[in-house]
């Protein structure tokens, strides 16, 4: 899966230091897959977009090739979780936001198909935090798993016989 991340709008800096009011940001991306074995998640690689200098509008356009298979997108609970954060001097880095994609909202598009989506960041505590951020994400090389995850089925349960010969051969 090649996911871009294009840009970000309308970030406030919610935490002004002595030495530096400037948002320098940046976002990281990781793949959470559940696993099987435990209750748990499983983190894969986490991807860095270039610092961009500019600030409250930032535009990247930085493009990252994630690995992921048919069992992310079998798994109603993989996502995929973004975190925008500030560069400073001295602190080092700075959360300012954080989004996360539930493989439902990227679906099974046709391969090569772009998909462009648009998230608003959240605040560390999960409430609604300030500014957007903007990716496009296309599938390549991805076979699609069988649509039965997808759709319920209501059924009764049926009981298996054993066969009975037929006594007329």
């Amino acid at each position: 899966m090649e996911i871009t991340v294009l840009s970000a709008q309308g970030l406030k800096n919610t935490s002004s230091t002595l030495f530096s009011n400037r948002i320098r940001p940046f976002i990281t991306i990781t793949i959470y897959s559940p696993t099987t074995a435990t209750s748990g998640y499983k983190q894969c690689h986490v991807y860095k977009t270039r610092v961009d200098d500019e600030g409250v509008n930032p535009t990247w356009g930085d493009k990252f090739h994630l690995p992921t298979d048919n069992a992310f997108f079998a798994n109603r609970y993989s996502c995929i979780y973004l975190q925008l954060y500030t560069k400073r001097l001295i602190v080092g880095q700075t959360l300012l936001g954080w989004c996360q994609i539930p493989v439902n909202d990227i679906g099974f598009p046709p391969v090569g198909f772009v998909r462009y989506l648009s998230y608003r960041l959240r605040d560390k505590d999960g409430s609604r935090g300030q500014g957007v951020v903007n990716l496009a994400i296309k599938l390549e090389n991805i076979v699609p798993v069988a649509e039965i995850d997808t759709c319920p089925v209501i059924g009764i349960p049926v009981t298996v016989c054993p066969r009975v010969k037929d006594s007329m051969s």
